[in-house]
């Protein structure tokens, strides 16, 4: 049956098929691409790069992809389990076909060639000529040929569509198993634990990822992997894949006689050439698979090219990565456009993120040549291994880096060549002897960065900023791990936009969200953002910095005071995601409001009382309150409610807001107190609660001048005087202690409140990211005179707006445990596993200590490794 193109096609279904069957008396060239995957696209790429496309006056192309979408982020594959969509994971601009005029069929594979009359019919029953041929059909997933491996509960993990077979299956499932314990497997089993799924991973070889890392980084490896709750089987295969009655999987049996009991099977054992095309038109492929190309990337038949997962290389690799694939697409093109170009072999490098942890390879990472060394470092408390292989003249080699590969982007280019320091100050960690960070002066210009894209030092070198190096060179726009060092290749001009989505500071862009009444993050961005970033997602700088904007000024311009509503919430710094701060086992921590330290007797048997049924840690905070720790994030609503029900709130200590406003027992116990600091204090936190700003806020009360509260450490502090109250402001504990300045004294009540208005509001108005009241006064022109120009003389005359800001804030205040816990739709989010949500993390452990409890180190630890060291240096 025909197939409607992809929508971004050009032209009819119809008139497609008539311009198909006429091909052959047409005199134009027509280019025929088999598989639209990543290398496929990029192909595309290259021709449009090269003037190759029907709308730049080149030859026809025709796109024939099997999946029902274009080209998607395989790569990237997993992070649609963390809410990342399909549209989101396309690898296809938008308008893209539309622009080039390449006519894309989706839904639509090629099921036979004929190379005698250059036609390639489709499974619909298309056929189109063509004079170039390209095989971009890429790889499938092996499995293993063992009995039950098509039972219902058996998937491969390979396509957005096995994903959301994996998913729906998952959520009737309590058990998964993963065969193949290499990069793939592990995003596999990463996938089912975040399901909610007790999840085993299987793996023939002795250790895990047995192509990329050695014994040493396997066993670092797999020590972290087991503390996070997976089970890991190494050194046994699978042999049966069991089932029950009803057909569907209920267990494995493995080759050492034991059985496993599991709801779902994965495999994920590798992949294979998918040339089945190629063998059925007659090109030549290899005896293990792969369709066999020369250094052209040109088949046994000169009219037809094959390029990715499914080339058998000239020299003699199939390569089942990325970034080879597209230097082989770069080089099919060129030699279509009749340029000199060659692929003759790559870079095996890899980066990546495997639940959590950083693990790279590169170079002769197993130590194969002869009279390598190896320089070790090993860390089983923190799980960090690193090997560095060096040659006996000193070359790096290779390397393989566990649980820390910051380095990993200076030492791959660097493979090849004569270190400038020594390979042991290269492994050790700060505080360890003397280690070196290499800076990107080290790198020749003919060191190759981007990895995936081939790009070297030198032609990053050529462009200004970060948009530009990705626009113009792909450097940056695959695997990502070369980022960081591109960016300290840039030069760093006076560009003081916030990030490089945002030319404007964050106070610029308060301004354009308070003047022109902007409520979203899309809209800013696309109205105001850089023009390379506008139809973008942001980043990680600005999202969370817009999102605090729009949330102080939600009254003003009328947006959702709640954070996590709507697309504020993928706005949200990780704690605001939940509204609890996350602590370093994953369980998370409350601070209920205790205004001015004050609380009743009732009240604090109310968090007694939580406190020993959900088996908390507390702790009193040096802000005058209770922290509770050790809650899971399906936990949270339950005590809350708890906490509400009993007259407490949210004490914002997840959010840049205010914190606290502490006070000593001022004049109504204390025989030295002049003024109320009680009752003062508590008026003051009710009235700022829920503000949200650059950074934190504190705040304490005195008082007297005896300071008890130690109001000058605070970002505004206040001391009573017998006339009334000093008001103090930009001072900050900490890493950077500095003592507050006077800003007025001898203040009234309302004085005092109204000034501490200004003061607030002019800060979030012009403070930077992330930027403290003391930074920020040690920073604006003019200083504290100018802060009190503006906020006591009204030097701008902006008091009257500033107070009315403040005002709307204090109005709209609403409690964000009460709104939460009210609205069931709000609730949805406070679960472990989507499609379990009564079900607990497992990863989340605690002993008991001093009649309480704390996180479980020994799963956070690493594993116990040897350090071998290079001969003639100390052991």
């Amino acid at each position: 049956m025909p197939v409607s193109p992809f929508p971004t096609s050009p032209t009819s279904a119809t008139a497609l098929a008539a311009t198909a069957s006429a091909s052959a008396a047409t005199p134009v060239h027509t280019i025929v691409v088999v598989g639209h995957g990543m290398v496929g696209q990029r192909f595309l790429e290259a021709l449009a790069e090269r003037g190759l496309t029907p709308a730049a006056g080149g030859p026809r192309v025709v796109v024939l992809c099997e999946e029902p979408r274009p080209a998607y982020d395989r790569v990237h594959l997993t992070s649609y389990f963390s809410g990342t969509s399909p549209e989101e994971l396309s690898m296809v601009e938008a308008g893209f076909m539309e622009t080039h005029g390449i006519e894309l069929y989706v839904g639509d594979p090629a099921e036979s060639v004929d190379r005698e009359g250059r036609t390639v019919t489709s499974r619909s029953g298309l056929t189109f000529g063509y004079d170039t041929l390209v095989l971009a059909t890429g790889s499938f997933p092996f499995v293993p040929p063992v009995p039950g491996k098509d039972a219902e509960g058996c998937f491969v993990y390979r396509t957005i569509e096995d994903l959301l077979a994996i998913e729906e299956y998952a959520k009737n499932a309590t058990t998964g198993a993963v065969v193949g314990g290499g990069l793939l497997g592990l995003e596999a089993a990463g996938a089912l634990k975040g399901l909610g799924l007790d999840t085993h991973v299987v793996e023939f070889a002795p250790r895990l990822m047995p192509v990329q890392v050695d014994e040493g980084g396997g066993a670092a490896l797999l020590r972290t992997i087991e503390s996070m709750g997976l089970s890991v089987h190494t050194g046994v295969g699978t042999q049966e894949v069991t089932t029950g009655e009803d057909g569907a999987v209920n267990g494995m049996a493995l080759s050492d006689g034991s059985a496993l009991a599991t709801d779902l099977v994965v495999f994920s054992a590798g992949v294979r050439p998918r040339d089945q095309l190629a063998r059925d038109c007659g090109l030549e492929v290899g005896p293990r698979g792969g369709i066999v190309v020369d250094e052209e990337c040109r088949t046994s038949d000169p009219a037809v090219f094959a390029i990715g997962e499914c080339a058998l290389a000239s020299d003699g690799r199939v390569y089942g990565l990325v970034a080879p694939g597209y230097e082989m697409a770069v080089t099919t093109a060129g030699v279509i456009a009749g340029q000199e170009a060659s692929f003759t072999g790559a870079d095996l490098s890899t980066k990546l993120k495997l639940l959590g942890v950083d693990v790279a390879s590169f170079g002769d990472a197993h130590g194969t040549a002869e009279g390598c060394l190896d320089v070790v470092y090993a860390d089983s408390r923190s799980g960090v291994y690193k090997k560095l292989v060096i040659g006996a003249d000193g070359t790096l080699l290779g390397g393989v880096l566990v649980g820390d590969a910051d380095q990993y982007g200076m030492l791959r280019p660097m493979t090849g060549t004569v270190l400038p320091v020594s390979p042991e100050q290269l492994v050790l960690p700060a505080g360890a002897g003397t280690p070196v960070a290499l800076g990107p002066s080290s790198l020749p210009d003919e060191a190759v960065i981007c990895s995936c894209h081939n790009v070297t030092k030198g032609a990053i070198c050529e462009h200004t900023t970060m948009p530009e190096v990705k626009k113009c060179t792909k450097a940056g726009t695959g695997c990502g791990s070369c980022v960081k060092v591109i960016g300290q290749l840039l030069p760093q001009s006076a560009d003081a936009g916030l990030c490089g989505c945002f030319a404007h500071t964050r106070g610029e862009l308060y301004e354009i969200v308070r003047t022109l009444g902007i409520t979203t993050f899309a809209e800013l961005l696309d109205s105001h953002g850089r023009e390379e970033a506008r139809g973008g997602d942001g980043c990680e700088v600005c999202k969370p910095t817009v999102g605090s904007v729009i949330a102080s000024l939600a009254p003003t311009v009328g947006a959702s005071g709640y954070v996590l509503d709507g697309e504020q919430a993928s706005l949200q710094d990780t704690n605001d995601h939940f509204l609890a701060n996350l602590q370093k086992n994953g369980s998370y921590s409350i601070v209920p409001r205790i205004p001015g330290g004050e609380i009743t007797p009732e009240k604090l048997i109310v968090i007694g009382e939580v406190a020993r049924d959900f088996g908390l840690y507390t702790k009193i905070t040096g802000g005058q309150r209770i922290d509770l720790f050790g809650a899971r994030v399906d936990q949270l609503p339950l005590i809350w409610t708890r906490l509400v029900d009993a007259g407490f709130e949210s004490g914002h200590a997840y959010g840049k807001s205010l914190r606290t406003v502490k006070s000593c027992v001022g004049q109504t116990w204390c025989r030295y107190g002049v003024q109320d600091s009680v009752k003062m204090a508590i008026d003051l936190e009710l009235r700022y609660r829920g503000l949200r700003s650059p950074h934190k806020l504190k705040s304490a009360v005195s008082g007297c001048a005896r300071e008890c509260a130690e109001a000058r450490g605070k970002d505004f502090g206040i001391i009573a005087t017998a006339g009334g109250w000093n008001l103090y402001v930009g001072g900050n504990g900490g890493a950077t202690p500095r003592h507050a300045d006077l800003l007025a004294q001898d203040l009234s009540d309302a004085e005092l409140v109204r000034l501490i208005d200004r003061f607030l509001m002019f800060y979030i108005r012009t403070a930077d990211r992330l930027e403290r009241t003391s930074a920020w006064l040690d920073r604006i022109e003019g200083g504290l005179d100018h802060v009190r120009d503006v906020v006591v003389h009204d030097s701008l005359g902006l008091c009257d707006e500033l107070e009315r800001m403040m005002a709307d804030h204090v109005k709209g205040y609403r409690d964000e445990w009460a709104e939460t816990i009210n609205d069931p739709e709000r609730l949805r989010r406070f679960v472990t596993f989507v499609n379990a949500p009564d079900a607990p993390d497992p990863s989340v452990r605690f002993v008991p200590e001093r009649d309480q409890i704390k996180p479980d180190l020994d799963i956070l630890a690493g594993p116990v490794l040897a350090i071998r060291t290079l001969e003639g240096t100390a052991s």
